[in-house]
């Protein structure tokens, strides 16, 4: 079936003039103290994953310092490996439109598809190094065992099966249109999150209504819900807060759950149908949800361990090692002792108390303590002081966010689906197992530019 697909390796592509690597600045050439607030962007191993450039995560140098390293500028269309890191090594992110003249981190190579009119797709080539197939092909062969280590070597001998370029086009699409559903899935999330998380510190942070109420002003929100902020602020211990709210230690403003690990010699415990949260599966800055883990236990390992299996809205926390890291259970599922499920005591959704616990998550950080490991403890949630609003306001905050937080939850189903139709699709479609339609390749050829 893939007769007439060639093969080569990158190093053929680079020796043709196809394609061309460039190790990123050495470490000599960028220093911590290059970094300032505001500047052009640079792109660190962390940021590389998925074919994405994580934007959250880009320190950024001055346009003088940017101007000294122009030879590492980013153009789109070229595919940034993360060549260190046990993590990082061997993903890749694509440069898009977005990240045009931003530069290459000491910790990345990036791919230059040199040929814009040649035969080689650099879309169809992201792909296939995206495949997780590829990705352990880069793990496997990099060097050093305590941080592993791509160099330009070991990427010149990776090796491809690559199809006439009308069928590299098709394939590039079908994938890449699912791909931009997921992406398009994550930006909606990201900022339905953002509005309920300021619709929070609107109304129990800054106080918002309750300032304009005392002010004289209009605090825009109907009757009778205008009703239920007082008009006036009062001294506390915490500063100032809204006449008639209380203050509390935290760890008795929720239902505190610990978590256990099934004994992992007994095989009867383990890939069961319950996701097991630690750590590793806290989602990123701006995700709210939970909805898979990387271990999954059984009923029995349930029962014969201190695990529980939390409820849906349930907020889970980090509290030893990598401390502060939360997320809302979106299935049920149990978590390992390293964590904390906290269940608000009012709210039956739980979404008060997920936006509650964020808001006290660098105040925790600072907190944790421990010899070996920083460590929150049930005495570091109970020496914390919050500021408690009337329970009926805490279940109208639930519900005016309910249908935005359940958005956020189906996208990521929806999502998790996508990928896995993609994540099937994919090795069959860049191995000629699975072949695209003639009809489907010449109607993507008449509509590329």
């Amino acid at each position: 079936m893939a007769g007439e697909w060639r093969r080569c390796t990158i190093g053929d592509l680079c020796d043709a003039g196809v394609a061309e690597l460039q190790t990123g600045p050495f470490g000599s050439q960028l220093h911590a103290h290059d970094y300032v607030e505001h500047g052009v962007p640079v792109v660190p191993t962390e940021a590389i994953r998925d074919r994405q450039i994580d934007h959250r995560v880009l320190p950024k140098i001055s346009p003088t310092k940017a101007e000294k390293l122009g030879r590492h500028q980013l153009k789109p269309g070229d595919i940034l490996f993360a060549r260190r890191g046990v993590q990082a090594t061997g993903h890749i992110g694509c440069v898009r439109e977005a990240e045009d003249g931003f530069l290459c981190g000491t910790g990345a190579i990036p791919l230059r598809i040199k040929e814009r009119d040649g035969d080689i797709s650099a879309d169809f080539l992201s792909h296939v190094l995206a495949n997780p197939a590829s990705v352990e092909w880069f793990k496997f062969h990099s060097i050093g065992a305590t941080m592993p280590n791509l160099n330009e070597g070991i990427i010149r001998s990776f090796p491809l099966a690559i199809p006439p370029l009308p069928e590299q086009r098709a394939i590039a699409h079908i994938l890449g249109t699912l791909d931009d559903k997921i992406e398009l899935n994550r930006r909606m999330s990201e900022t339905l999150e953002a509005m309920a998380r300021a619709l929070f510190k609107s109304w129990f942070v800054d106080f918002d209504p309750v300032r304009a109420k005392a002010e004289g002003r209009d605090p825009g929100l109907p009757q009778p819900l205008a009703g239920l902020f007082p008009a006036r602020l009062v001294d506390s211990d915490l500063g100032e807060i809204p006449e008639g709210w209380d203050i509390h230690p935290f760890a008795d403003t929720v239902d505190i759950t610990g978590g256990g690990t099934p004994k992992t010699s007994i095989a009867e415990y383990w890939n069961g149908d319950i996701p097991w949260f630690s750590v590793v599966d806290a989602p990123g800055h701006s995700d709210v949800w939970v909805i898979d883990t990387e271990k999954k236990i059984t009923h029995e390992g349930v029962e014969n361990s201190s695990t529980q299996v939390l409820p849906v809205g349930t907020t889970i926390i980090s509290a030893r090692g990598t401390v502060g890291r939360i997320a809302l259970v979106g299935v049920a599922m149990a978590m390992n002792q390293s964590c904390y499920g906290l269940r608000g005591r009012v709210g039956g959704q739980g979404f008060f108390n997920y936006f509650a616990t964020h808001q006290l998550v660098s105040i925790l950080q600072q907190r944790a303590h421990g010899s070996v490991f920083d460590t929150i403890t049930r005495d570091t949630l109970a020496g914390i002081s919050v500021v408690v609003p009337p329970s009926d306001l805490i279940e109208v905050f639930d519900g005016r966010v309910c249908s935005t937080l359940e958005r956020i939850r189906a996208d990521l189903f929806e999502s998790r689906t996508l990928g896995g139709l993609r994540d099937t699709l994919l090795p069959k479609l860049i191995s000629g197992e699975l072949r695209t339609e003639p009809s489907v390749i010449a109607m993507i050829e008449r509509s590329s530019p």
